[in-house]
């Protein structure tokens, strides 16, 4: 039985979005895990505490709405990307050159999932 191009959709973007929030989790981890060492500003502190208590929350509280899993993915990833790019403007153009990598694989999830949608649906037996 082959399962609806909607149905395998929704499964590429639960595990994406649970992988992206590991990721997150990890990373501000290591960031505050290195507030004592190298001082970080107080306002990077509190957004970095926050975004973490919302990134391991969401995995009870953002299971079933992906509404919920987006806002907090992107929250957390604004709140490490931009006290940086402010303080820093120079750090925009590396960032910028990872954004191209990013938007092809976006677009490509897109075509795909557009692609099963148009298709011939195959008749289980």
């Amino acid at each position: 039985m082959n399962a609806p191009a909607s149905r395998t959709w929704d499964n590429v973007e639960f595990y994406s979005s649970y992988f992206l929030m590991i990721v997150l989790a990890s990373v501000i981890g290591t960031r505050l895990s290195f507030a004592g060492v190298w001082e970080l500003p107080t306002l990077d502190l509190v957004l970095s505490a926050i975004a973490l208590v919302l990134v391991v929350a969401s995995f009870w509280i953002a299971r079933k709405r992906r509404s919920w899993r987006v806002w907090i993915i992107a929250f957390a990833t604004a709140t490490q990307l931009l006290p940086m790019v402010l303080r820093h403007p120079a750090t925009l153009f590396p960032l910028l050159g990872g954004l191209i990598p990013v938007v092809i694989t976006i677009w490509a999830l897109v075509a795909l999932s557009r692609k099963g949608a148009n298709g011939p649906r195959a008749r289980g037996s």
